[in-house]
């Protein structure tokens, strides 16, 4: 909390307000029975609510409840200690004896009570106004009630959304691999939970995944590629669309939406499509984005099964061996668009079998989740060269989010902020035929800036295949500079876009605005946004129009 006098009435006054309509329905209705089961309701609800904040910084939200499903039982148990179930007793404790207290409170008391209670409604939005909360200053009432109406209106516009409002310099051209991998097989990795801040490829001191970092020195790494949205299914539906997501929409919208998927797109080519997953289809609604992609063959974790298995998934080798055994199905000539989505590296960050990363802290944790990831990789990877298919398969390997540790204040895991931890992802193309010898291109980086919406073109490109119209990202190989536009609706809605080296964010609750030049500060420390009044003004319209438009354009069958 900011150390200012006032900061604390800031972070108690939706607390205040919530007691106070409690107060007045009660009054006037007479204190009926029924307000005891809503006081029970709001007790139990508030008891969940404290390991829930402990744990995330965040209040229960709908998006967060919706999410809260049995693939994630084993992220629950994580945090039920005893120290929260203390907790969580603590307040249920505190709800059953504080009515029984407030009766001995003389009328002289109570009276000065709601004069202090009127003050506090009064001055504090006021104050909340000066106080960066970061969202702290909702209860468990008032985050699902914000969270229950969109956010975002829907406004049908069309624009260049990623154009720079600014000019920018081209960056690096890759067209000359335009049709270089025409007639290859494509090999389509989301590598869990996987932020480009912890390997060795983009800078890191430890490398926990050196299968990818080996992959990357056979091809090309692009340095600064970003995430539409910072969650596994909706950012799914990104990438195999080719479509930026909306706010405050939920997955199954999103598969009714029009979508021009790859798996489709390749089929028709003469391409054998498959997707292997080694989580759940359950989770969140991803069956419905996954049925809506037309894939030959698609299996989750319960049709693989596997030596180990989790509420979330099965283990990685399981799904390789699975994956291995699909190729072995095809015909010697049949080419193959195949997709994998692992699970290693999703919280609570368990392997399969012990990493290099000594200690017990969660960062420890999920390195060694990464390195189990990576060693899978690199066991598909071994399986497509002893069958003498690594020289005829493109494979292109991308973080579907990243993860947080605290590097910002309450930023933990993947969904509730726009830092870079949670939204700068790896992104590798590898088994390009670079020339006319046929030489493999190695260690090419690229530094502009990269959309994960942006893959689906560039296989296309890169097989030699038209560009599909409906497709609203552009191939990676062009040398046009674009924005990376994302946002997260979990808990505080934030829009957020990286334009060269400029890294906006908005908060909408708090009409905040953040501004980092991240080439001169990658860890995102020195806000500059009061310096930058103007670049702030034009990022903040182009965001709050595209978040508009997106919602449109989703919702819209």
């Amino acid at each position: 909390m900011p150390a200012a006098p006032w900061a604390a009435l800031a972070y108690v006054w939706h607390d205040v307000a919530v007691g106070a309509a409690f107060y007045i329905v009660d009054r006037a209705l007479g204190r009926p029975r029924a307000a005891w089961s809503a006081y029970a309701l709001v007790a139990a609800l508030a008891a969940v609510n404290v390991p829930v904040t402990v744990a995330l910084s965040s209040p229960l939200t709908v998006p967060m409840i919706r999410a809260a499903g049995g693939p994630l039982a084993d992220s629950f148990a994580a945090y039920l200690t005893g120290a929260n179930v203390a907790r969580m007793l603590a307040v249920l404790a505190a709800a059953a004896v504080a009515p029984r207290l407030l009766r001995r409170v003389s009328p002289r008391v109570h009276r000065r009570g709601l004069v202090a209670i009127a003050a506090m409604l009064v001055t504090g939005p006021i104050t909340a106004a000066g106080v960066p909360t970061a969202g702290l200053h909702r209860n468990v009432v008032t985050s699902i009630l914000a969270t229950l109406r969109p956010r975002v209106a829907a406004l049908a516009r069309d624009d260049d959304w990623r154009a720079s409002p600014f000019d920018a310099a081209a960056g690096e051209d890759l067209t000359g691999l335009r049709g270089r991998a025409a007639g290859r097989n494509v090999l389509l990795v989301a590598l869990e939970s996987t932020a480009a801040q912890y390997l060795a490829g983009y800078g890191a001191a430890e490398d926990p995944m050196p299968n990818l970092t080996a992959l990357a020195r056979r091809g090309v790494l692009f340095e600064n590629a970003y995430v539409a949205y910072p969650e596994s299914i909706k950012g799914l539906f990104a990438v195999l669309c080719s479509r930026e997501p909306a706010f405050d929409v939920t997955a199954g919208t999103h598969a009714a939406a029009a979508c021009a998927p790859l798996a489709g797109i390749l089929s028709r080519a003469g391409y054998r499509t498959a997707l292997f997953h080694s989580g759940r289809f359950a989770y969140l609604g991803m069956t419905a984005i996954i049925e809506q992609q037309g894939f030959d063959v698609a299996e989750d974790a319960g049709a693989i099964g596997g030596n180990v298995e989790s509420s979330f998934g099965v283990d990685e080798p399981a799904t390789v061996a699975r994956m291995l055994e699909w190729i072995d199905g095809l015909g010697p000539d049949e080419r193959f668009l195949l997709t994998y989505l692992p699970v290693a590296g999703h919280h609570p960050y368990a392997a399969a079998a012990p990493g290099p990363f000594a200690g017990n802290a969660e960062i420890d944790m999920y390195r060694n989740a990464l390195y189990d990831g990576d060693r899978a990789l690199g066991a598909l990877l071994d399986g497509l060269a002893a069958r003498g298919l690594d020289g005829r398969t493109v494979v292109v390997a991308f973080g579907d989010h990243g993860e947080a540790f605290g590097q910002h204040a309450g930023n933990v895991g993947h969904t509730f902020f726009l830092y870079d931890e949670n939204v700068r992802v790896p992104l590798v193309i590898s088994g390009v035929a670079s020339g006319d010898g046929g030489e493999a291109l190695r260690s090419r980086r690229v530094g502009r800036v990269a959309s994960t919406v942006d893959i689906a073109p560039a296989i296309l490109d890169l097989l030699g295949l038209p560009p599909e119209p409906a497709h609203e990202g552009v191939s990676l190989l062009e040398p046009a500079p674009r924005m990376a536009l994302f946002f997260t609706d979990y808990a505080l809605g934030w829009l957020g876009l990286r334009d060269g080296c400029w890294k906006y964010l908005f908060e909408l609750d708090s009409r905040r605005s953040e501004l980092y030049d991240v080439c001169a500060d990658p860890g995102e420390t020195r806000d500059v946004a009061g310096a930058n009044a103007g670049r702030v003004e034009a990022y903040r319209e182009r965001l709050e129009a595209w978040a508009a438009a997106r919602r449109a354009a989703i919702v819209r069958r």
